[in-house]
């Protein structure tokens, strides 16, 4: 199969890429770059390259299409149970005596990078199932991908994309409708779903936990290093953060403490 992009092709498109969103792009997955783009210009009708590169610096919507059409979007419900397993057994309940100290009683969760909306709602699920009573929670959910924040915000799930689910929680938080499953209102209104590029400032303030995890793999350290100082901008003084069980921060010059629990490794923020 031949390539679409030439050498000088592959490098402009690597270039606004990282400048856009901080996904880097080498030698060893230029034909993922290659196939999308020869998938874009067939699907538009576009018969050049250099007309769809123009098309997207001068449409900030061509853009974030383009930005949608690269991105890889793998997730399950309860993925790596372990980090759901000490969000239950260590981290709420450490967030929920710092609430005592301060009064405040809504748990606040982004989920970076949520896909198509499985782990926010994994991370609600297990909320609405294990706070005491008198606590309020909210799970922010975002994306650079389009397509995937609109499956989340239906909250629909065909058959084959449930499998994990406890059957405690299918049968609490799920309604079996034709072809698959939809989750509750009562989870649904607790998440909200908004596009957000994570080289930007996303405006929270006050977050207890983030998940961020098989998101960073996509970037070189300096722009790991924005997202994760964002991420320190937008959390509580007392708060922790996921990362994919492949990543890791060792090495890099972050504020954020490693820690280990008795079922998974994270971060947190003590400042």
């Amino acid at each position: 199969m031949t390539d679409i992009l030439n050498d000088a092709d592959f490098d402009r498109f690597r270039k606004v890429i990282y400048k856009e969103c901080g996904i880097t792009f080498s030698g060893t997955n230029r034909p993922i770059l290659d196939s999308r783009i020869k998938e874009i210009l067939r699907e538009k009708k576009i018969a050049t390259v250099d007309e769809y590169y123009n098309l997207i610096l001068s449409d900030r919507e061509e853009m974030k299409r383009m930005l949608d059409s690269i991105t890889t979007n793998l997730t399950r419900f309860f993925r790596n149970q372990p980090h759901f397993d000490a969000f239950i057994n260590y981290v709420i309940p450490h967030v929920l005596e710092e609430k005592k100290k301060t009064g405040d009683r809504t748990i606040r969760v982004w989920s970076a990078g949520c896909s198509t909306g499985e782990e926010p709602y994994t991370i609600a699920m297990i909320l609405k199932k294990i706070l005491p009573p008198g606590y309020s929670f909210s799970v922010t959910a975002s994306d650079i991908s389009l397509k995937s924040l609109m499956v989340g915000q239906s909250g629909f799930y065909a058959d084959n994309k449930i499998d994990g689910v406890p059957a405690d929680y299918l049968s609490a938080f799920f309604t079996k409708v034709n072809g698959g499953y939809q989750i509750s209102k009562e989870i649904m209104e607790h998440v909200k779903f908004d596009y957000h590029n994570l080289q930007h400032e996303s405006g929270m303030k006050n977050l207890d936990v983030v998940f961020c995890r098989n998101v960073m793999i996509y970037f070189d350290e300096a722009a790991q290093l924005v997202v994760l100082n964002n991420f320190w901008n937008a959390m509580a003084q007392h708060s922790y953060l996921f990362i994919g069980h492949s990543e890791s921060l060792f090495g890099m010059k972050t504020k954020f403490e490693f820690l280990k629990t008795d079922w998974a490794c994270l971060y947190q923020k003590n400042s």
